[in-house]
């Protein structure tokens, strides 16, 4: 449980800093001790500070100015309870302090076997053996009320020391041992969780959590403590949601509440028989409806909220279309008013008396004659004369010479070129 100093960039000269250091121990254990003999210690720095039974190592964790404010937060007083650091750790110390450490584990199994044989109603969960051996601390939990006199006297006598056992929570056991919650993070009792409030069902109801205990129960058994971080804001948000008391009524049928989105401001309803079908509805259109229920007024819907209002009737396919045949008929003379006059002409020619068609006697008409009904075909016209055009123009050969017919200009068509890369047509000879 490391905590960052953010002031430890001050200049602040050794005789004017805070004299009292934060220490840490096994398990996450934090005490306060003052430094009287003013040592220039460093964060992480081990040190043998005093006990209550002796001399036991710890860490230096947090030094200067934060731990005045540390110490404002938790009530603690600069008073002569607080004991003291006597010296820096050598490597002796740092090397005993292991040795200890690894007594650890044998005694808390021999311990659980002693308990087991004594059949007494409590969990072993750690011990701590102080740095110089001569003391361990068992931490157990239990819900009910233990006698464990017997089992002092054989410890003492198996392990050759002095023994203090400690009553801990189910929670403050978890954070000791650690762990990896259902969030993918270390546990926040074991990293930066000191003080453990009271967490009810009731703060899972306000969050709309599914009341399903293998969710909302962490690694101690308990319910989880992150369902209070967020409490306070849904609570705030829930004084501007409707509280529904029974049954909403309108006239398609009674409606139930099904869902509330609280940061939406939605609820979702469903009609009594229908339950399957979900209707959201805004927590304003909600007040509404308890409004008007309140006063005897059913509403036709969620959506229409009043019942004397004339049902609208829809249109008949008929109806629509005789709209539509008055505005061609309305707009289709104007129309026709704006248009040319060769679109008069065409309308003219058009409302003439037309005769009876030619009706061919016989065999059909040769290709080459003339159809009736229909005006001969035009011959061509002859060759324009240039000089008949000019007159004052000579020419040479005029004379027994026939004049030539008029030939029409045509652009010379030159064939297409080859590509860059393709083989070239050699040149006809």
């Amino acid at each position: 449980m490391n905590v960052f100093d953010w002031l430890s960039d001050l200049d602040v000269p050794q005789f004017q800093r805070f004299h009292v250091v934060e220490v840490k121990f096994k398990g996450g254990r934090k005490e306060y001790l003052r430094n009287a003999n003013q040592l220039l210690l460093h964060t992480g720095d081990s040190v043998m500070v005093e006990s209550s039974s002796g001399i036991h190592l710890g860490v230096v964790s947090l030094q200067g100015e934060l731990v005045r404010l540390q110490m404002l937060k938790k009530s603690i007083k600069d008073d002569d309870q607080l004991k003291s650091i006597i010296r820096m750790a050598t490597d002796k110390d740092i090397e005993k302090h292991e040795q200890a450490m690894a007594r650890d584990l044998p005694t808390m199994y021999r311990g659980r076997q002693i308990i087991g044989d004594l059949k007494i109603n409590m969990k072993l969960s750690d011990v701590e053996f102080q740095s110089d051996g001569t003391k361990a601390v068992f931490y157990y939990s239990s819900d009910d009320r233990v006698d464990f006199r017997e089992l002092i006297k054989i410890l003492a006598t198996e392990f050759k020391i002095r023994v203090e056992m400690k009553q801990i929570s189910l929670r403050q056991e978890a954070g000791r041992l650690g762990g990896i919650g259902i969030c993918g993070r270390e546990l926040c009792c074991s990293t930066w969780l000191t003080d453990f409030k009271n967490v009810t069902t009731s703060a899972a109801r306000y969050q709309n959590l599914s009341l399903n205990p293998v969710k909302l129960s962490g690694q101690c058994g308990r319910l989880k403590c992150c369902l209070n971080y967020e409490l306070e804001t849904y609570m705030d948000a829930l004084k501007s949601i409707p509280t529904i008391e029974g049954r909403i009524k309108t006239k398609k049928g009674d409606a139930v509440l099904q869902k509330t989105d609280i940061f939406k401001r939605m609820m979702w309803f469903g009609i009594v028989g229908e339950e399957s079908i979900w209707i959201p509805v805004s927590c304003d259109r909600v007040k509404e409806i308890i409004d008007l229920n309140k006063q005897g007024i059913i509403p036709e819907s969620f959506e229409d909220l009043n019942p004397d209002k004339p049902i609208a009737e829809k249109l008949s396919l008929s109806e629509l279309n005789s709209d539509l045949d008055r505005m061609d008929k309305k707009y289709g003379s104007t129309k026709n008013k704006g248009n040319n006059k060769g679109g008069a002409r065409r309308d003219n020619r058009d409302n003439r008396p037309r005769g009876p068609k030619p009706e061919f006697q016989g065999k059909k008409p040769n290709a080459q004659g003339p159809i009736e009904g229909r005006p001969a075909k035009q011959e061509p016209r002859p060759p324009v004369n240039p000089n008949a055009i000019n007159p004052n123009a000579t020419d040479s050969n005029a004379e027994g010479a026939s004049p030539k017919p008029y030939k029409k200009k045509f652009k010379k068509k030159f064939k297409p070129r080859p590509p860059g890369n393709g083989p070239q047509t050699p040149p006809s000879a």
